[in-house]
């Protein structure tokens, strides 16, 4: 098969690089239209529950996540000067395009009885005009004799005040949001700096936003950083532009194929995909590396620079398949997650890794094939000093000390063991975001100072007309606030009886010790007073259906993790069901914390899956390939103890188990199974070169794949490496445990493998394994070049 392919490829050079070159064009066009994505990419199935909940929820009652915080603390807010500027401030940001609303100290109301039209009329606490100092002290102790805006806009306790802005939720889909996030910021900054004063920023719209830009900017970055350290390994190996210049063309159109594809499919760019670049340049040199260092290795053999290419396609093109093929695996494997950001990210980036393998393929033969061939210095690295001595002592170590290989091997795996047993699962909504990064910090004040920042809702059906308003439900509803009221990672309920409370106070002139449940009695004409008026009527609609027989409780939650969020969600339900009977109501806990939480434990759940299957698809094409069970279960040891190492790194070392770090798995493993194929795939034709001589077929596979194994460990624990920069933890983590586990992976293949070959040679190599379902090049059987060298003269003579 790969001796037709060698033929196709070499005959046909004007032919491909013309196809090769219109996909790029087009892909290239797309391109250019691809979009950064400025939507909450939810991990939920359609299907699940949870997204059904809020889906109803938002339904009913509209979206409960689009408030951006600023928060200050300052004991001297209610100076006339500093209270002015702030006034005027909020002013200020009404103007920006988005912003629906906003709710601060200065434009809170209060609410007058008026006896003889029977309804409460809005007054401003505040009024436009204040003239002096005294008559500010005053309207500021007014307004904290009214309950109903403690915790809520103001903690009297911290001096810290709040501005929550309501920003149009189909804006915040769009590119016209980032504008938005920072024409505000840059209202606040001149406020801070005319106030001499910090202000804090915080909401899921403005995370989303700032991450949103940092992705953009980090695209870019470790794109820029992983090139130049493939160009810098390169050329410090090879000593040669041309095999720096070729590998470097073939991963830069691999990215302007991924970037094409992904506006091509409808996607768009994310926190995940946005590493797909990088990626794809760091995973795609490794080619380059193999097929040059076979045609350097070929050409030095025989001098014929046509007969090298052609064998770097028939004897390499296989395993260089299998080991592009185990990779896309590893990626594949999202693709059953039902996360819509994973399922693109698994599409695209398993699609342009088999890209990559067809443009190595068809480039480097081609390409070479035009250019002069390598010369004394450029195939100097074969004869690598360095190299050759780490060589030998590899060679030593397996031939000579095998007992202490294994002696090692076990000690790992029952420190491994014992690590794995450590491991936690984790996820927060700022999970990878740094602890002194700004975000993080300003959602801390929050957290501190108002209890909490992610929404969270109980929707209660009462499954009839006007059930809602009966003194029954008031009194379930009070209940239940009283017993969520120890859980101290909850907020100050926000519900109608805040309205009812505020409203009985305003009945009885303002009193701060009347805001209280009205009694049986109290509600026919509070609620008359309060149903009359259009703002009274929005206030009651914010917290009722239409046919008042759904309600609801709004609570801030803190960032707790979904460990104590699981324990939460049993407690409310189960406080919950001992004061609702579920036959009489339909109360639902729902909220974008709950969806990020149930979100989060999908994911861990299905991600495990994948992990999985990425072993089974990779040990069902080792077997393809081998077709030897032994020599499968041979082939998959040295690179599932790298996993185990891991795992055991991220116990000891606290790193908890969530959805950035399970990923590394999946990833780690496809690509470090990619040096076994290589190596096994030589050690095979070794064999039938050297008469079935297992210790000598080991060493001169581990000459040549070893020093193939050595450089793409370089370009990858280093391109990897890279990640580690990165300002979200989950990536930095990632960059940190697959470069660990690949240089685990590398020593492992490099010791291990050929250890056990030549301790368990006959069990494991044997016919099955000599004559696979997938045939791979004998190395010294005879091409027939005839042709091949009557077409290239045809071609310098044209």
């Amino acid at each position: 098969m790969w001796l037709k392919v060698s033929h196709i490829i070499l005959r046909n050079k004007i032919l491909l690089l013309t196809v090769l070159a219109a996909i790029t064009i087009f892909l290239g066009y797309h391109a250019r239209k691809v979009e950064m994505s400025y939507e909450y990419a939810s991990l939920l199935p359609k299907k699940d529950k949870a997204y059904k909940d809020y889906q109803k929820f938002v339904d009913v009652f509209g979206e409960e996540g689009n408030l951006i915080l600023v928060g200050i603390q300052d004991s001297n807010f209610f100076q006339l000067d500093e209270f002015q500027d702030w006034r005027n401030l909020c002013k200020e940001l009404t103007e920006v395009e988005g912003v629906e609303n906003l709710l601060s100290v200065c434009n809170t109301y209060n609410l007058k009885k008026n006896t003889k039209e029977k309804r409460f009329e809005v007054e401003m606490v505040f009024p436009d005009t204040i003239s002096n100092q005294k008559e500010l002290d005053g309207f500021a102790e007014k307004f904290k004799e009214l309950p109903f805006y403690r915790k809520l806009v103001y903690n009297e306790k911290t001096n810290t005040y709040l501005l929550a802005i309501t920003v149009n939720k189909d804006k915040m889909k769009t590119k016209a949001r980032e504008k938005m996030v920072l024409s505000i910021q840059q209202m606040c900054q001149k406020f801070e700096r005319e106030q001499n004063v910090k202000l804090h920023y915080s909401g899921l719209p403005y995370i989303r936003v700032v991450n949103a830009i940092k992705i953009r900017k980090e695209l870019y970055l470790f794109s820029a950083l992983a090139l130049f350290i493939c160009v810098i390994v390169l050329f410090i190996f090879f000593r040669s532009f041309k095999a720096v210049l070729v590998p470097v063309l073939i991963v830069l159109i691999g990215v302007v194929w991924s970037l094409g594809m992904l506006h091509l499919f409808g996607y768009k760019i994310t926190i995940l995909s946005g590493m797909i670049p990088p990626l794809l340049i760091v995973i795609g040199i490794p080619n380059s590396i193999y097929m040059l260092n076979k045609f350097h290795h070929e050409y030095v053999s025989h001098g014929n620079k046509i007969k090298a290419l052609q064998r770097v396609i028939i004897k390499i093109g296989n395993a260089t398949f299998l080991t592009n093929l185990t990779t896309a695996s590893g990626f594949a494997t999202f693709i059953i997650v039902k996360s819509d950001i994973l399922k693109q990210f698994g599409i695209v980036a398993s699609l342009n890794i088999l890209g990559l393998f067809i443009l190595s393929l068809l480039l480097i033969p081609i390409i070479f094939s035009y250019i002069e061939p390598p010369s004394s210095k450029h195939v100097r690295h074969l004869e690598s000093k360095f190299i050759n001595r780490v060589i030998e002592q590899l060679m030593k170590i397996t031939q000579y000390h095998r007992k202490a290989v294994y002696i090692t091997t076990i000690v790992i795996l029952c420190v491994g063991i014992y690590g794995i047993t450590l491991m936690k699962t984790s996820g927060y909504v700022v999970d990878d975001i740094p602890k002194s990064d700004p975000v993080y910090v300003d959602l801390k004040f929050f957290e501190n100072n108002f209890d909490g920042l992610m929404p969270l809702e109980i929707m209660i059906d009462t499954k009839k007309p006007e059930g809602a308003m009966q003194i029954s439900t008031f009194k379930k509803i009070d209940q239940l606030e009283k017993k969520l009221e120890v859980y101290t990672e909850l907020s100050p309920a926000t519900s109608v009886l805040n309205l009812l409370k505020f409203s009985k106070q305003a009945f009885y002139n303002g009193r701060e010790k009347f805001y209280s449940l009205p009694n049986n009695r109290e509600k026919n004409f509070i609620l008359q007073y309060v149903s009359t008026g259009n703002e009274n009527a929005k206030l009651l609609h914010s917290f009722l259906d239409s046919t008042h027989q759904i309600t609801r409780i709004s609570y801030r939650l803190k960032d707790v993790g979904i460990n104590r969020m699981e324990e939460l969600y049993a407690d409310f339900n189960t406080q919950i069901d001992s004061i609702f009977p579920p036959a009489k109501y339909d109360v639902t806990i729902t909220g974008s914390s709950i969806t990020v939480f149930k979100g989060t434990q999908y994911l861990l759940k299905n991600l495990f899956a994948s992990l999985a299957l990425a072993i089974l698809l990779i040990s069902a094409f080792m077997a393809l390939m081998f077709s030897s069970w032994r020599m499968v279960i041979m082939s998959l040891t040295p690179n599932v103890i790298p996993l185990v190492f891991t795992a055991a790194i991220m116990g000891f070392a606290d790193i908890p188990i969530k959805a950035s770090t399970i990923l590394v798995f999946s990833i780690a493993f496809g690509i470090s199974v990619d040096n076994t194929i290589h190596f096994l795939a030589k050690y095979r034709q070794e064999l039938n070169a050297t008469n079935w001589d297992i210790r000598k077929s080991v060493a001169l596979a581990l000459k040549e794949t070893g020093v193939s194994m050595f450089y793409t460990s370089v370009v990858l624990f280093f391109g990897f490496g890279i990640f580690t920069l990165s300002s979200f933890g989950g990536t930095q983590a990632m960059g940190i445990l697959v470069s660990l586990t690949l240089l685990i992976a590398v020593t492992s293949n490099l010791i291990l493998l050929p250890s056990l070959l030549l301790t368990l040679d006959r069990l494991t190599t044997n016919k099955s394994f000599k004559e696979p379902l997938l045939q791979i090049y004998n190395e010294e059987e005879d091409i027939d070049l005839d042709e091949l060298e009557i077409s290239h003269s045809k071609n310098k003579e044209k």
